[in-house]
């Protein structure tokens, strides 16, 4: 039996697999992309696949916070492309 890696939410504090979340990236360039492969070099943070939960990140600026930077808009428009609901 695998292990499965495991990832936490930066909104909603709670743990997933990761292939669940979404990650957002700042690249050493500082730029910030959505990164659905979960393997581009930088620093990430993961956000649930969940419209209320990008909601509430635009809300609170939780991913701001993760990545130390100011997230644009089309970030998060991309981010509800990826959701599930």
């Amino acid at each position: 039996m695998r292990k499965i890696p495991m990832r936490k939410c930066v909104v909603t504090q709670e743990r997933f697999p990761k292939k669940e979340l979404i990650r957002v990236v700042r690249t050493p360039e500082g730029e910030i992309v959505v990164d659905p492969t979960g393997k581009k070099n930088g620093h990430g943070a993961y956000v649930s696949r969940s419209k209320e939960t990008i909601k509430k990140a635009r809300a609170n600026h939780a991913l701001d916070r993760a990545l130390e930077t100011t997230i644009p808009q089309e970030i998060f428009d991309q981010l509800e492309t990826y959701c599930d609901e």
